[in-house]
């Protein structure tokens, strides 16, 4: 009887000797929390502007409640669907073509035995990953368009007639966008990869070597399996994020002949929130992409565990 009456005095002497040792580690979340809980979760009170009248003004508790009639106006607005469409469909190449570029890179690059060539080859890969959208686009321009470099050489060197539509027809500028994209994440993302093979163990690798397994098969069967966590982490942030865009980079890409795949939803909330001052319809078509996204994390979450990964939470 004296040894369980004393079970929950030694459980507070535990704890009360456990903050003694960690309260410092504690005292120093205090600010990062408030910085989050200041800057991130006190505004989030604004978003009630979406089921609200438009009125900066008086303070939004005061302000008219209008219902969902900010999202029947989305529904109703031909470029709100435009804007999902193109939001969708740059979000699955993406996903289609530039997840999977860094991975294949990084088993590429773990496959190369010149020290000095991986890091050279390395360096110059992430170093697009510095440039900004704004210089991306000035490439694209000088080096795609109707006088660019590389049409000047199709013309002038391999007989092509008219200058090939890389940043003028809508379909093609998706393809290049596409391929910027890639070519400026491709070495930084890369990175991260390589960073998990150097956790792969060893003696897996010599096991396979003792088995005659060649380099294609190591790849598949100890390499792959090794970061498929980081992968499926990577790949359900990717997912969480399908219906949100970069805007710096469709803007300054875009020009009047593609206008119509250059709209992607940040552009779309940009353009009517920002420049034309309807941020309750603004903020009701951000709240829309911020559920679906939730959404798509949470699915893809659950499929990762129900497939035997970990996930993400």
């Amino acid at each position: 009887m004296v040894k369980t009456k004393d079970r929950p005095r030694t459980r507070i002497s535990n704890w009360k000797s456990y903050w003694i040792r960690h309260w410092a580690l504690y005292a120093m979340l205090i600010l990062p929390i408030a910085f989050f809980f200041i800057f991130s979760y006190m505004p989030m009170v604004n978003i009630l502007i979406a089921f609200k009248r438009n009125n900066i003004i008086a303070p939004i508790m005061e302000v008219p409640w209008v219902g969902l009639d900010n999202f029947r106006w989305a529904f109703e607005n031909v470029q709100f669907f435009q804007a999902v469409r193109n939001t969708l469909m740059f979000s699955a190449l993406d996903l289609i073509v530039g997840f999977p570029a860094p991975i294949i890179l990084a088993l590429l690059l773990n496959e190369v035995k010149f020290k000095k060539f991986k890091k050279v080859t390395q360096t110059i890969s992430y170093m697009p990953f510095f440039l900004s959208w704004v210089i991306v686009g000035g490439l694209s321009i000088r080096l795609l368009g109707p006088s660019g470099s590389v049409n000047n050489i199709l013309m002038n060197w391999f007989g092509l007639e008219a200058p090939f539509p890389f940043i003028t027809s809508g379909y093609h500028w998706v393809g290049t966008n596409v391929l910027f994209a890639v070519w400026r994440g491709l070495g930084w993302n890369t990175i991260i990869y390589l960073a998990a093979i150097t956790g792969v163990n060893t003696e897996l690798y010599e096991a396979a070597d003792m088995d005659g397994a060649t380099r294609l098969r190591k790849m598949w069967h100890v390499t792959l399996p090794g970061i498929r966590p980081v992968i499926v982490i990577l790949f359900i942030l990717t997912i969480g994020q399908i219906m949100g865009a970069d805007m710096a980079r469709y803007l300054a890409m875009e020009n009047l002949l593609v206008r119509d795949f250059s709209l992607v939803l940040p552009i779309f909330v940009f353009r009517w929130g920002i420049q034309g001052m309807q941020y309750h319809r603004a903020a009701a078509v951000g709240l829309m992409a911020s559920i679906i996204n939730l959404a798509f994390l949470f699915g893809a979450n659950m499929l990762a565990r129900k497939l035997g990964g970990r996930g993400l939470f």
